[in-house]
Order: structure tokens, then sequence, then C-alpha cells
């Protein structure tokens, strides 16, 4: 498991990611989380490289996701 500080960027980085995506859009959101915290279990903790990956996943996510 990650620190609190990690849990919380991660967090930030999601709700930055997806701040267009309806909060009831789970599955969008879901994808795009699996996929930062996949990142970050790689070692990837930057903000701007979590934010990166979070974009992709996003734009990569099926079209009925956006």
């Amino acid at each position: 498991m990650f620190d609190s500080a990690t849990t919380a960027l991660l967090r930030e980085v999601l709700d930055e990611v997806c701040q267009n995506v309806s909060r009831h859009e789970t599955g969008a959101r879901a994808h795009v989380a699996s996929k930062i915290l996949e990142a970050a279990t790689r070692g990837h903790t930057s903000p701007d490289q979590l934010k990166e990956v979070g974009r992709e996943a996003l734009s990569d996510a099926p079209t009925m996701w956006r």
C-alpha cells in the first residue's frame, strides 16, 4: 500500500484528470484510476507522470465512457 501522502496525490490526480467526467460515470473513472494506480505501483509517482497516464487512459476509454 501507499503512504497517506501518495494516496492523497493519486486521488488529486484522478479528480483533476476526470474533472469533466461525471461522478456517475464510474466505469470511466475506474478505468482511469486503475491505470494511475498501475503506474504508481511501477514507481511513477510524480504528479506530471500520473496525470499523463490518466489522460492517456481517459482518451483510450471506450466512447460510452466519455
